[in-house]
């Protein structure tokens, strides 16, 4: 896919197919990449934390996936407008104490004109689950929907 068909103004197409893309980052785990999706002065909105800039999201995903073993996410369109994007995910990952964990929730990404996220603003609820309780397989498969 061309980078060019990410740019703003989205469509339903170009907007899944951002998704898709920043999808594929996050569960890559790899922070740089992650990054690569937002502009150097992004602003994270997520409940109490707020972070400013690629060094503090940086180092906040690093510490993030640092202690979210075997973290997936599925990321799904639910809106869009020609700047912005909403979608709600799941993600389940097992904590450093060996429990299984699920997130639920909605983010709204606002763009500039060069396809960047300039505002995330998250809203989720992550809580513990038994094992045999989780929803993604290793292959990104949702067993039932959310």
């Amino acid at each position: 896919m061309e980078r060019k068909l990410h740019l703003p103004p989205f469509t339903l197409e170009t907007a899944q197919q951002k998704i898709k893309l920043v999808e594929t980052a996050w569960n890559n785990k790899n922070p740089y990449e992650a990054l690569e999706f937002f502009t150097e002065d992004s602003e994270w909105h997520s409940g109490p934390i707020f972070l400013n800039g690629h060094k503090e999201i940086k180092n906040f995903l690093i510490a993030k996936w640092k202690k979210e073993h075997k973290y997936k996410i599925i990321m799904q369109y639910w809106a869009h407008t020609d700047k912005s994007i909403a979608i709600q995910f799941i993600s389940e990952y097992c904590g450093e104490n060996l429990m299984w964990y699920r997130a639920c929730g909605n983010e709204t990404w606002e763009f500039n004109d060069n396809g960047l996220i300039k505002n995330r603003f998250i809203r989720m609820n992550d809580f513990p689950i038994e094992e045999e309780e989780r929803q993604i397989t290793s292959k990104l498969v949702l067993v039932s929907s959310f």
